[in-house]
């Protein structure tokens, strides 16, 4: 199997709110589309520098995080940031990778929106066991 990816839209969580308060238009919301590499192996989000900028996130933390290569790095922790892929959403927080890295769509952002990978598609899909919306399991 090879690489999968995703194509998301990433949201900054506070605008959301703000919007749903009715403090802030839909056009001021700022939001950007990626194309994520769904990485089993990560945690979480991972967002590079400029998609952080883009996105106007605030740093909540720093936190040590260990790389493909076996590397660590003290990295900056940002939310938060709603996650959408076709008829799902959820919400986390997000790593900040340095530079222009790829972003890497993670096992709990996975787990929330309730989405599997198809190995032989190599794709993201929708659980079809719950194709019109997510189903939690809290066992």
């Amino acid at each position: 199997m090879g690489h999968v990816y995703a194509n998301l839209e990433l949201i900054n969580g506070i605008d959301l709110e703000l919007f749903y308060a009715g403090k802030l238009d839909e056009d001021s919301v700022r939001k950007v589309n990626v194309k994520a590499m769904v990485d089993t192996g990560a945690w979480t989000l991972a967002i590079n520098e400029e998609i952080q900028g883009q996105l106007n996130l605030r740093v909540k933390k720093k936190s040590p995080a260990t790389l493909a290569d076996g590397s660590i790095l003290d990295l900056d922790v940002v939310g938060p940031v709603e996650i959408r892929f076709k008829n799902r959403q959820t919400n986390v927080d997000a790593v900040v990778l340095p530079g222009n890295s790829e972003v890497l769509l993670g096992a709990i952002p996975l787990e929330g929106m309730d989405v599997l990978i198809d190995p032989r598609e190599e794709q993201l899909i929708v659980n079809p066991e719950h194709p019109y919306r997510a189903q939690f399991r809290l066992k």
